[in-house]
């Protein structure tokens, strides 16, 4: 079946077997690799990826499900050579070892500063709830919640002129 959804900005086509997941079209055929492909169980969250703004898994979901719509992975994040403040945030707050779970942390957590009213007065807890569909053995999430507020905290000086 034909499937067609924009990926980063991006129109992709691609013929495919209808019970491809998401997670391999984006890697196989968008040939974009910062979406990372752990359990197939939807367990992990290492997979997360922005569907229209909302933080899906895309390894338990078809591509043919995607069809029609805005998909940002992490690489989508980045805009002309520059970090998004989520990705400088894990950065500067040392939120990532191995790497693996990182995509779908970052991927998660724009989600949660877009979706969030006053993104500056998330607590741990709100952050905490929102990555819990995501799974880090190397961190213990201390810093990974830091990058959010760092990030949070970052787009709100900016947008306020920096004071």
């Amino acid at each position: 079946m034909l499937v067609s959804m924009s990926i980063n900005g991006q129109t992709h086509s691609h013929d495919v077997e209808p019970r491809m997941l998401l997670v391999h079209y984006i890697r196989e055929m968008a040939e974009l690799h910062g979406t990372h492909w752990g359990c197939d169980t939807s367990n992990c969250g290492i997979c997360v990826v922005l569907m229209d703004g909302d933080p899906i898994k895309s390894c338990t979901t078809l591509a043919a499900m995607a069809e029609g719509h805005e998909i940002t992975t992490v690489e989508g994040l980045e805009k002309n050579g520059v970090l998004d403040p989520i990705q400088q945030g894990f950065h500067e707050m040392h939120a990532l070892q191995c790497g693996f779970c990182t995509p779908g942390m970052m991927v998660t957590g724009r989600a949660l500063i877009d979706q969030h009213p006053n993104p500056t007065q998330m607590t741990d807890y709100e952050i905490r709830e929102a990555i819990s569909g995501g799974l880090c053995r190397c961190t213990g999430y201390v810093n990974i919640v830091k990058a959010i507020r760092w990030a949070a905290a970052y787009e709100a000086a900016a947008a306020t002129g920096g004071n």
